[in-house]
């Protein structure tokens, strides 16, 4: 019997908490993140607090008795713990399905360690299966759309509004075989906040929860 993915998130959110040692740390938005979350809350009195990548994110966290802080209150973050929809051998990342990827981003930049939790399925050779999710200001929605289509996707409007208020567009279509170099093509568009390709800022470590076990990779 292989484990179900519940298991297997549960088992890399474990295999995180190893690396956690003390001070703040940031923390992620999803299904993954959450069992992390609900591991560091055994674990409270080792860290100082943590930095939130979502409102959803805090509220669990501070449920959990685990001080969060302000990003802007805190001078570096150690680690940063937070799943992926799509990843690859070199690291780079599609994430944003949850909404909160420019948050995400922000954390992610701040921190000295990524370490990305998630299951074998998203393990990926090319990023692009799953849909890439674009932060857009609502007025440039439109025009923004019309540029993404330029570059050979099919952009959808989420019915979602981020926690900063603006909308996403669900990008349908892409293979992508230079995230990094696409990851700045899209940044360029006026009216995007961001995008969900975490290539620039790449993991450093991977935790994938398989049925043989939590497989390690680090970033060469």
């Amino acid at each position: 019997m292989g484990l179900t993915q519940d298991q297997l998130k549960k088992q890399v959110a474990d295999a995180a908490i190893e690396y956690v040692k003390s001070g703040i740390i940031g923390v992620g938005t999803g299904s993954t993140a959450n069992f992390f979350i609900d591991a560091l809350g055994e674990i409270k009195n080792k860290i100082e607090g943590a930095v939130a990548s979502s409102k959803s994110t805090a509220d669990r966290l501070e449920a959990h008795g685990i001080e969060v802080f302000d990003l802007n209150s805190v001078n570096n973050i150690d680690i940063y713990v937070d799943g992926a929809d799509e990843i690859t051998e070199h690291m780079h990342m599609l994430k944003g399905g949850g909404g909160a990827l420019t948050r995400e981003k922000i954390v992610a930049a701040n921190s000295k360690t990524f370490i990305c939790i998630c299951d074998e399925t998203k393990y990926v050779p090319t990023l692009g299966k799953f849909p890439l999710p674009v932060e857009v200001l609502p007025m440039a929605r439109s025009y923004v759309a019309r540029e993404l289509t330029k570059l050979g996707g099919q952009p959808q409007l989420r019915d979602f509004t981020t926690d900063n208020g603006n909308v996403i567009l669900d990008v349908h279509g892409l293979t992508i075989k230079d995230p990094i170099e696409l990851e700045a093509q899209i940044n360029q568009i006026v009216g995007v906040v961001t995008n969900g390709l975490f290539a620039k800022r790449p993991a450093n470590i991977l935790l994938l929860g398989t049925s043989d076990g939590v497989k390690t990779y680090a970033k060469n």
